[in-house]
């Protein structure tokens, strides 16, 4: 039976990937897109559906109850992706993301409620654990206590225990994934992966924070929405699955290092090593193996091969990030300008 699903933050990086993979796989269902387009919004993400039936996009704040509660009319399932999401940006201007990634989140839940969705699946991301030890086994599990380190973690950390505190005081069918870092087409270059890559192909260094010692675990874009279909199938509720895609540390430093190597550099010629930001998380690693046990999910793709595909993407897609690039200068100034030391 077919289903009609509200996304959330569906231009966006993760969301627009989740859209146009779940219109393939399942064309017989309906997507409402409810986006607010702020910077990292880009209605040019999903282009090629908009002459698609089964598919509306609309744009809007989830801060905007009024037209939150009119869009979760008649949908069974609210997947919400919409957040401010980028740590950098929370230093410099917290108060948005407390107004999206938490009036938001609560305008959607007391709409999911009023108009009877049938499940609200939420995006969450494991920064919300905090940051463990360098060179430990310790990883992230369902039983990790939150202690989120910067006010982006904070606001998600919020979001995750307001969908929770709905399932239990409401009865709201809920489920939440918290992932890992995500890398792949689509991205906004102001991240690790899009920012080294496009800088190297404009001629630029690459810059790195502190020693570059830094780990996450780093998971395919497309594997994490895999994740999520995996999830909404699979009939489970009231749960939450962690999402991650390695099995190794590897550092920021050496990650750039393999992007630089693999577009045919010297990573030692065009490393520029930055001033750490505050509050820089040490390390992230996310035990995945409940969700693989639960669901019979795993990634696809090595992380060798993610990264060549995500290289691949933004040599043919320059029309695309040039622009974004361009407007986010004045960002990319400020958050880079003070050299560091390796």
């Amino acid at each position: 039976m077919s289903k009609k699903l509200l996304v959330t933050g569906g231009c966006g990086f993760i969301g627009s990937n989740f859209v146009r993979y779940w219109l393939e796989k399942h064309p017989d269902d309906e997507i409402v897109n409810l986006d607010a387009l702020t910077y990292a919004g880009n209605p040019a993400n999903l282009r090629d559906l908009e002459n698609n039936p089964h598919y509306r996009f609309v744009k809007g704040n989830i801060c905007d109850s009024q037209i939150v509660n009119e869009l979760t009319k008649n949908i069974d399932i609210i997947v919400h992706f919409a957040a401010e999401s980028h740590v950098d940006r929370s230093i410099l201007a917290p108060e948005v993301f407390l107004q999206t990634n938490v009036l938001g989140t609560f305008n959607l839940l007391e709409a999911a409620v009023k108009n009877k969705v049938a499940h609200f699946h939420h995006i969450g991301t494991d920064e919300v654990f905090g940051s463990l030890p360098l060179e430990t086994a310790e990883k992230f599990t369902l039983e990790t206590k939150y202690d989120p380190r910067s006010p982006y973690s904070a606001s998600k950390a919020a979001s995750d225990h307001l969908v929770r505190a709905y399932g239990e005081t409401y009865g709201l069918a809920y489920t939440i994934t918290n992932c890992s870092n995500n890398y792949g087409p689509w991205q906004f270059p102001e991240k690790l992966f899009g920012l080294a890559i496009t800088n190297l192909l404009e001629g630029k260094k690459v810059p790195v924070y502190g020693d570059g010692k830094n780990v996450r675990d780093w998971l395919f874009v497309t594997d994490h929405v895999r994740a999520i279909e995996a999830v909404l199938e699979s009939g489970r509720q009231q749960e939450t699955f962690l999402v991650g895609g390695l099995t190794r540390d590897i550092s920021n430093f050496e990650v750039v290092s393999q992007i630089i190597t693999l577009m045919g550099k010297n990573p030692e010629a065009e490393i520029e090593w930055v001033q750490d930001r505050a509050g820089h998380d040490r390390r992230y690693s996310i035990d995945w193996s409940a969700t693989q046990q639960k669901l019979g999910w795993t990634p696809s793709v090595t992380f060798e091969q993610g990264l060549q595909q995500t290289i691949d993407w933004y040599r043919t897609h320059e029309d695309w990030w040039r622009p974004l690039k361009q407007k986010a200068a004045g960002f990319f100034a400020q958050n880079y300008h003070q050299k560091g030391q390796p």
